[in-house]
């Protein structure tokens, strides 16, 4: 994730959206508390109020019904940072948010209180080169929400340009809405990658970006389909999650080549050949290269975890010689139309994903159990009534 302190992004810094003399709403004109869900430069966590929302005229507040737990939520609690993203000081963290707006602005016509929303937590300048060719994602002035500094989305009540609220169909939940997030993830990058009707592909990494890859996969018609990681537990559920799936445990011990050599024997025993797309979920360094050496020559490696600011020993000389193009993702553009119908049709079915469920009140306790690998937690959900 990247975010920018420029101009334009510090206009928005607090919560609203060019918010120059506009009256904030302050706690005391929202009918309830807003708890929140904060983290620090010196990587503790803890619930307090959010700071007053500004409402402008082209912006929307959300009741939050719905906010998904994220890997990078984790990453700027444990680390401080993603790439250029650095926790300089307390903010709110999240960005897989659903629920109903409260209030709209001014200028705001095709919402009004009470419709269901997706919150699409990218809101880009609209004014540089890449947003006027509609690559929005790559806006290096994007206010990203729950990436420093732009608070996130774990609260009950978030502001938010109108724009990039996405209103659900009445036969989705706030649960399938709050899924849409990283579900557009990983269209972004089958869009980069795309795979073809029997085309073999591996999934490095069973997580839930892995685990929606891989459903993303299946419903691409992909075959036969393969899925690695570490944890056997994790093996297991993405077993029950796409019974199509062959999976592979990744030993603690060995170097990536003589993972990815047993990874292709196992494509070549179900009668194919290597895959020709390796889909990256996990950003280790030692994964990234077992997907550069388990991929066919010529073939793709797309990359969709995030990892280390600067990664050692990539076989550069490897990916040359095979042609093998390596490729990487920044988050998502025009995606949510298209996830919102995958889910709303019944190809994609994210929900088994969603393991834990706690209250806004105690999200504290929803992060240290994302954060504890012994909870054996796929999906963490806070919600809020």
């Amino acid at each position: 994730m990247e975010a920018s302190t420029s101009r334009l992004a510090k206009s928005v810094l607090t919560n609203g959206h060019h918010a120059s003399g506009v009256k904030p709403t302050t706690a005391a004109q929202l009918p309830r508390p807003n708890p929140a869900l904060w983290t620090t430069k010196d990587h503790r966590i803890y619930g307090a109020p959010s700071p007053d929302l500004i409402l402008g005229p082209d912006d929307c507040i959300v009741h939050v019904r719905i906010n998904g737990i994220c890997g990078s939520d984790l990453h700027f609690w444990k680390a401080g940072e993603i790439g250029t993203c650095i926790v300089d000081e307390d903010y709110i963290l999240g960005h897989e948010a659903a629920g109903e707006v409260f209030m709209a602005g001014s200028n705001v016509t095709h919402l009004k209180p009470g419709d269901p929303v997706a919150i699409e937590p990218g809101q880009p300048c609209e004014e540089c080169h890449h947003c006027s060719i509609g690559e929005y994602n790559l806006c290096p002035d994007v206010a990203f929400s729950g990436a420093p500094p732009f608070h996130g989305s774990i609260r009950r009540y978030h502001v938010h340009r109108a724009k990039y609220l996405h209103k659900l169909p009445p036969t989705m939940t706030f649960t399938e809405g709050a899924l849409l997030e990283p579900l557009s993830v990983v269209l972004h990058a089958f869009e980069r990658s795309p795979l073809r009707l029997g085309s073999p592909a591996l999934i490095c990494g069973a997580g839930p970006i892995g685990l929606i890859a891989l459903a993303a996969a299946k419903a691409s018609g992909a075959f036969p389909l393969v899925i690695t990681d570490v944890d056997a537990s994790r093996l297991e559920f993405a077993k029950q999650f796409v019974p199509e799936c062959e999976t592979f445990l990744v030993p603690i011990q060995g170097l990536p080549v003589e993972h990815a050599t047993a990874i292709q024997k196992l494509f070549l025993g179900l009668g194919s050949v290597e895959p020709s797309i390796v889909y990256e979920c996990t950003g280790v360094q030692s994964s990234v290269h077992t997907a550069a050496f388990a991929c066919r020559r010529g073939g793709e490696v797309m990359v969709i975890g995030v990892g280390r600011a600067v990664m050692d020993g990539l076989p550069f000389m490897h990916l040359s010689l095979a042609e093998i193009d390596l490729k990487f993702i920044n988050r998502y553009h025009h995606s949510w139309p298209f996830a919102i119908r995958l889910m709303q049709s019944g190809y994609v079915n994210l929900k088994p994903l969603v393991t834990h469920r706690f209250k806004l009140e105690e999200a504290v306790g929803a992060l240290e159990t994302a954060a504890d690998k012994t909870k054996t937690s796929v999906k963490i959900h806070i919600w809020d009534d």
